[in-house]
């Protein structure tokens, strides 16, 4: 039994890869939340935990209710997947799905009754979601309007985690926030395409990559170009936290590495070079939110 779910998160939800990448962004939406309201020091441990285990659970939800979502398509052109061999079900996964909601809706009662509200938003757009807003066909249809619709659970779940600081302190939204999750919006993208660009020789019946749906070239530059703008609105919101030209520096020299493995990829795509874009989008996501919400802590420190 604990054998099967262990293949299982190491195949489809591997639990150290995503538990540090959701640390940071975890951290980091309720560091900056404290940070722009003025305070610059660690946030206290109640709302870090909070904030991390109920995101780690929000993405587990999203992995799950891609399993439902897809179970038609992976039985056809998949079979080799978790759910389809038969390895865990539906019904399985279905039961992690709610005793999940049980956890974070105890969670938020516990740190702060009102997180509740934050929590059903979430949850309720997890659930149009998960039925493709019931309009299927049309987005399959549209790439790009499919990719944005979905994207917006990132701002909702990064929402949430800054409420585990503004929330519970009574305060509202902090001036700058909009800025940071804009910049969660926009990272989710380059997570997103950057899984989905692949070499000819990886690609797959019935999955519609982007390398496929728009052209390998097209691909890497739609990448580059939300790396770009997930840049763009992190300076903003660290023009609100003060350290504007160190975030500046850092992401524009992980921008400019990217850059070059792009160009790498699509001169020269050897065998697994397609998984590097996939692995520099995660060191990109833990680049970027470990120096919004780490760095500034330092930097304070440091310099008084």
């Amino acid at each position: 039994m604990v054998n099967r779910w262990w293949v299982y998160q190491r195949e489809r939800f591997p639990l150290v890869a995503h538990g540090l990448l959701i640390l940071a962004f975890s951290f980091s939406a309720v560091a900056v939340s404290s940070m722009l309201r003025g305070r610059f020091s660690v946030p206290p441990w109640p709302s870090l935990l909070v904030a991390f285990v109920t995101c780690f659970l929000f993405f587990l939800q999203l992995r799950i209710a891609d399993e439902f979502k897809d179970f038609d398509e992976d039985a056809r052109y998949r079979p080799y997947r978790p759910v389809p061999r038969g390895l865990v079900s539906l019904r399985e996964l279905g039961a992690v799905f709610v005793l999940a909601c049980v956890v974070q809706a105890g969670l938020a009662w516990w740190l702060d009754p009102d997180l509740i509200l934050l929590l059903l938003i979430t949850w309720a757009y997890l659930a149009f979601m998960s039925k493709e807003f019931f309009v299927r066909d049309f987005l399959k249809n549209r790439p790009v309007l499919y990719m944005v619709s979905h994207m917006f659970i990132m701002p909702l779940i990064d929402l949430y985690a800054t409420g585990t600081d503004w929330l519970v302190a009574g305060a509202g939204p902090p001036r700058g926030l909009l800025w940071f999750l804009l910049a969660s919006f926009f990272n989710g993208m380059v997570i997103e395409i950057g899984r989905k660009v692949r070499r000819p020789e990886d690609e797959e019946e019935g999955v519609a990559t982007y390398s496929v749906v728009w052209g390998r070239a097209c691909a890497v530059a739609a990448w580059l170009g939300v790396m770009l703008a997930t840049a763009g609105f992190a300076l903003l919101a660290a023009m609100h936290i003060g350290v504007p030209f160190q975030i500046a520096i850092i992401l524009g020299g992980a921008l400019a590495a990217a850059a070059v493995l792009g160009l790498w990829f699509l001169r020269a795509p050897a065998p697994g070079r397609g998984r590097w874009i996939e692995h520099m989008s995660g060191l990109w996501t833990l680049i970027l939110y470990t120096a919004l919400g780490v760095l500034p802590l330092v930097w304070r420190a440091t310099v008084g």
